[in-house]
């Protein structure tokens, strides 16, 4: 919840914010110095060393709070430690504010033209969210608002920094940041401002790759890969060639670039979960160790890459007007993250397929997938796909237990469908002759130049669409985004030829996520998923009211022991589903132990989408490549 000032910590805290907008009032000419050691980072601790140029009296400094892409307060500052302050040569006592534990104060004494700043972040081992590792013993990834302090006084664009990294002895690095010099193991990069250095992140590592992806015309691109062993780097041929088709297909969807550089920064390591963080000229994309080097990682990671790149015209280019904050301090408004987020998803998995790195049946399975979880969310019947963006801030980080019913971050997977039917739409109004691609290339596209960014109103979009095709799209919007749609919209599907079917057949995409993630989803047939628990045992993550799990009186944080009787593994639930109508559970429940039976009619029911042949085929034509394969 964010605190209300009252009125006397109001008039403090506007002193302090006259006093810092003087004292840092400095010339261009004098940027923030910043000395990262993360010479130490196989133990997980990062050393920094800042130079403020400064005036005498009251000074604010801030530890970045709301961070861009994360769309809510997650800066880590309980990671940071060791925080000193001096000014020549002599200790300057510090306090944090009372109501805002991201704002230090200090007074800089008479005579002092810099305050010194040293501080450590400590890196945990594991832990979600906010609390994502940043290292482990062969590689690291440095965001650098971990360890910047920023003053009070001027939006984050106008204070300039430079910043350094020393390296253990032999690592290489990766990042966007332009590189100044580099002498031995440090790194000296040229000066730009907070908010390009809070987006340019640093990948590095003891087992290194950089994999160039040129194309004509485009600036300099590659992916740059740093994994816990050295075999994890061995990709094979055929995935860089959708990497760089990839690239050539992004061109052609958007017709201008909106940076100068590009870089896909690759984290390959099983500690921490698997994520991905857009920034404007690089992304933060973290997988299994193995991912791209086994089919079945290749499959689920397929379309990370694709969106994150995307996020580079959406997300950071054009921006919702309520996310482009001035500094990191002030709240961010996110009820726009369904274009953000969902559109950027809806065009990642578009260019997956048209890249190769999905092939059409895969790409139709992520449909499947998609629509059949999003048809399944009890939380459809209170909460409105918008909704689901405006609290995007405290959904993120909630537990998994009960998703079905709260819904969470749905404004990521429904959206995908949302803007099928709108690509679709286009497609039929004008006989094939327009589709959303020329929206895009028209909202996202020229004139390209160096990264800046351009906000956006849903009414901007809803006008750039009229352009493409005239209908009434904010009606459109309305109905499916923002009132409470107890039954989900198919009509991108159907209308684009294809129909939702379940069979016996595993759906590709699922069963790999399976295999890679080491859970069993059967929302679709017995309305829960399995997944670990806590104390190493088969946890119920969630169950979805109205079908058999709940209907016997299974609920999350459950832990599965045995199935009929036999202790559980996948295969052994598996078996004693097929050609049957129920199955008895044995289920810890907080040290009590029952035995539950769940009656059901199909538990093998996979979804899939199968051709509807009087409609034309409107989803192959979406997934078609749009530019030549690229050469080797």
């Amino acid at each position: 919840m964010r605190h209300r000032a009252t009125p006397l910590s109001r008039l403090l805290l506007w002193s302090f914010f006259l006093a810092a907008t003087r004292a840092f009032a400095a010339p261009a000419a004098a940027p923030i110095t910043v000395k990262v050691d993360a010479s130490e980072a196989p133990r997980r601790v990062f050393h920094a060393q800042l130079v403020f140029p400064v005036e005498p009296g009251p000074v604010t400094l801030y530890y970045p709070k709301w961070l861009p892409g994360n769309h809510r307060p997650t800066g880590p500052i309980a990671n940071l430690v060791g925080v000193h302050m001096s000014a020549g040569g002599q200790p300057v006592p510090w306090r944090r504010d009372d109501t805002d534990v991201y704002a230090f104060h200090c007074q800089v004494p008479a005579g002092a033209r810099t305050l010194e700043v040293a501080l450590d972040y400590v890196t945990p081992s594991r832990g979600p969210g906010r609390f994502d590792p940043a290292a482990t013993d062969q590689l690291m990834i440095l965001n650098w608002n971990l360890v910047v302090l920023y003053p009070q006084g001027k939006p984050a664009a106008d204070h300039l920094y430079q910043a350094s990294l020393r390296l253990p002895a032999g690592w290489k690095l990766g990042t966007a940041l332009p590189v100044q010099s580099q002498t031995g193991d440090t790194t000296q990069f040229a000066p730009v401002s907070l908010v390009t250095l809070i987006d340019s992140p640093v990948l590095a590592g003891a087992h290194y790759r950089a994999i160039p992806l040129p194309a004509p015309g485009a600036p300099p691109q590659e992916v740059d890969l740093a994994a816990d062993s050295e075999a994890a780097l061995d990709l094979p041929a055929s995935l860089i060639d959708h990497y760089k088709q990839l690239m050539a297909e992004a061109a052609q969807l958007f017709g201008a670039y909106h940076y100068e550089r590009y870089r896909f920064l690759v984290s390959l390591s099983d500690v921490g979960q698997s994520s991905g963080l857009e920034h404007h000229e690089s992304s933060d994309n973290r997988t299994p160790e193995r991912a791209l080097v086994e089919d079945k990682g290749r499959k689920v990671m397929a379309s990370l890459l694709p969106h994150e790149y995307v996020h580079s015209w959406n997300g950071k280019y054009r921006r919702p007007a309520g996310l482009a904050t001035p500094d990191y301090q002030q709240p961010m408004k996110g009820e726009l993250l369904w274009i953000y987020e969902g559109l950027t998803s809806y065009l990642g998995v578009v260019l997956t397929a048209r890249s190769g790195l999905y092939t059409p049946e895969q790409f139709r399975d992520e449909l499947a997938s998609t629509a059949s979880r999003m048809s399944h969310r009890a939380g459809r019947e209170w909460r409105s796909l918008a909704d689901t963006a405006v609290s995007a801030q405290i959904l993120y980080e909630a537990p998994g237990e009960w998703s079905s019913l709260r819904r969470g971050g749905d404004f990521y997977p429904e959206s995908i469908l949302l803007w099928l039917e709108a690509d679709v739409a286009i497609r039929r109004q004008t006989q094939g002759r327009r589709s959303l691609d020329d929206f895009c290339r028209a909202f996202f596209g020229a004139p390209g130049g160096p990264a800046a960014v351009k906000t956006y109103t849903l009414d901007d979009v809803v006008a750039a669409l009229n352009q493409v095709a005239p209908r009434d799209w904010a009606a459109f919007f309305r109905e499916r985004v923002y009132e409470v749609t107890p039954r989900l919209s198919l009509n991108g599907i159907e209308q684009g030829g294809w129909k939702l079917v379940y069979s016996d057949k595993p759906n590709e995409l699922d069963q790999a996520a399976e295999g890679l993630f080491h859970h069993m989803d059967l929302t679709h047939s017995l309305g829960m998923v399995l997944g670990k628990g806590g104390d190493g045992g088969t946890a119920i993550g969630d169950v979805i009211p109205g079908m058999p799990a709940a209907q016997a009186g299974l609920a999350p944080g459950m832990t599965l022991i045995a199935v009929n009787g036999k202790k559980y593994t996948p295969e052994v639930l598996g078996d004693a589903l097929k050609g049957q109508s129920s199955v008895q559970l044995l289920i810890e429940n907080v040290g009590y132990y029952k035995t539950y039976t769940l009656n059901y009619k199909d538990a093998s029911r996979s979804p899939h989408l199968m051709r509807d042949v009087a409609t034309p085929d409107a989803l192959s034509e979406i997934i078609k490549a749009r530019s030549a394969p690229a050469k080797r």
